[in-house]
């Protein structure tokens, strides 16, 4: 059976005794083993991160930015590839990957533009013959830890920012899909990314460890759940390092009775449903204000009925569940919503699933009449579960939001503009949509939220990820006499 190995300074390294299982979601079966790091691996990742980082941090911005082009035209025409893979470790259906990659790209393009996301500034005669400039400098090895459920694009959330402006990477994957994070590294060789920049260590809780403690790595950026990322941020900043940490949600969204509820119920499936629930920014607590739940949840229950679930790779809508331990444990979630009285209106547990094998899934499932103390509202589910709870007017549903510990994404379906423009002022939330259910924004602004799904005060990508991955320096210089530079007549020329 094929082992996943690490990519350390350029190539494959050895693989220690410890492994795991990879497991194809779709179909129950074990496609690989993946090696599982132990500190001397973290260590060798780091070493070859903190070598390589002085000739890199020296690169000129303009050959920097010609090699994340280059990465980025190589990911443009093999994307293809990148989402195959994505189908086959976590489930999500084809075209959903498809789109994660295309999103983590606008990151990549973003990042391009890094020689005027760091320009400093400049101060002629701040004091008499006292100039005064700003300049952004790299901080050096950097740690990216992300999840299963995005392989490709939240680590490019972070590492095509932290490379264009001068640092380092270690890359940890999660261990249920590794092979991306690999993939990914060989582009970049390809594209002219010189050894050592970007590397991937492979693992579990002693490579997280390995990099959360480790002296020479200057900042950690990671996306998880709330608890792991609230001990991701406690570690890592008790050792000296910046930190951002992307912890979980509870999304809501709210349909007011002027909203358009084809529209909405609509929007209700692709945000709940999409890849199996499994986003940060999925919706999974709706909340219908006044009369209109009736109508609302017939139309969703409609529309969760004729989805078809199973493999990603047949056309289906919906894919599995990541592993069997996380499928036992949103049908957990939907045993425990029955018995605390809600209305089990759509029923995922038992599908007929388009697939070969014995695949993790859990089909669209759909309560009604749930209230705020049930353990189906307040938990993080991270399945294909939607909640609605029948409140009686907007201001009982922006109450129960802001009272909710979470504060990622939300929504808000009207088409009355006070409504919306009082709902984005005073949710207390990060990202907001209106009319729209997953509000992640272009990668020139930044994606994080409030409350317990971030620890730490720094969003990732935008001008917030610009500068996590830089430090600022104020030069103050005053020059007696002039200098000359000789004569050349030549055109002058970046390089």
């Amino acid at each position: 059976m094929n082992t996943i190995g690490h990519w350390i300074n350029g190539s494959y390294a050895r693989v220690g005794p410890r492994t795991a299982p990879v497991t194809n979601p779709a179909t129950g079966k074990v496609t690989a083993e993946v090696a599982l790091a132990g500190v001397e691996d973290g260590n060798a990742a780091v070493a070859a991160a903190k070598a390589a980082f002085p000739a890199w941090r020296d690169t000129s911005l303009t050959r920097r930015t010609q090699i994340l082009f280059a990465f980025r035209e190589l990911l443009n025409a093999r994307k293809g590839e990148l989402a195959a893979i994505i189908t086959s470790e976590h489930g999500k259906v084809l075209d959903d990957a498809l789109g994660e990659v295309s999103r983590g790209q606008e990151v990549v393009e973003f990042a391009c533009g890094m020689p005027h996301l760091v320009k400093g500034s400049y101060t002629e005669n701040a004091s008499t013959k006292v100039d005064i400039h700003s300049v952004r400098q790299a901080l050096g090895p950097v740690a990216i830890i992300s999840p299963f459920n995005f392989p490709a694009m939240v680590p490019m959330w972070f590492f095509p920012l932290a490379i264009a402006a001068g640092n380092t990477v270690v890359l940890k994957p999660s261990e249920k899909v590794p092979t991306a994070a690999n993939w990914m590294a060989e582009l970049w060789k390809e594209a002219g990314l010189p050894d050592g920049v970007f590397n991937v260590l492979q693992g579990d809780k002693v490579a997280v460890d390995t990099l959360l403690t480790h002296p020479d790595v200057k900042a950690v950026s990671f996306v998880g759940s709330t608890p792991i990322a609230k001990y991701v941020y406690e570690t890592a900043t008790a050792h000296g390092k910046r930190v951002q940490a992307l912890g979980g949600a509870k999304n809501h969204m709210i349909v007011l009775p002027d909203a358009d509820l084809d529209l909405a119920a609509d929007a209700a499936i692709n945000a709940g449903f999409g890849s199996a629930g499994e986003r940060c920014m999925a919706i999974s607590a709706l909340l219908a204000v006044g009369g209109i739940a009736d109508e609302l949840v017939a139309k969703i229950a409609d529309r969760a009925r004729a989805l078809r679930t199973g493999d990603g790779l047949r056309g289906c809508d919906m894919g599995p569940l990541v592993t069997s331990a996380h499928r036992d444990k949103v049908a957990g979630f939907v045993d425990a919503g029955e018995e605390s009285g809600a209305t089990l209106v759509v029923d995922g547990r038992t599908i007929d699933a388009d697939a070969e094998g014995e695949g993790f899934f859990v089909g669209p499932t759909l309560f009604d009449h749930v209230t705020t103390n049930m353990s189906i509202y307040q938990e993080e589910i991270f399945g294909p579960v939607l909640s609605v709870l029948r409140v009686n007017s907007f201001d009982e549903a922006l109450a129960t939001i802001n009272a909710n510990p979470y504060g990622n994404g939300t929504a808000l379906f009207t088409n009355d503009g006070g409504a919306a423009r009082r709902f984005q002022n005073e949710v207390e939330v990060g990202m907001v949509g209106i009319n729209v259910p997953v509000p992640v924004p272009m990668a020139y602004y930044s994606f994080g939220g409030w409350k317990n799904s971030l620890f730490g005060d720094t969003h990732a990508h935008g001008s917030e990820g610009v500068a996590f991955f830089t430090r600022g320096k104020a030069v103050t210089t005053r020059w007696v006499d002039p200098s000359h530079g000789g004569i050349n007549l030549g055109f002058p020329q970046n390089a």
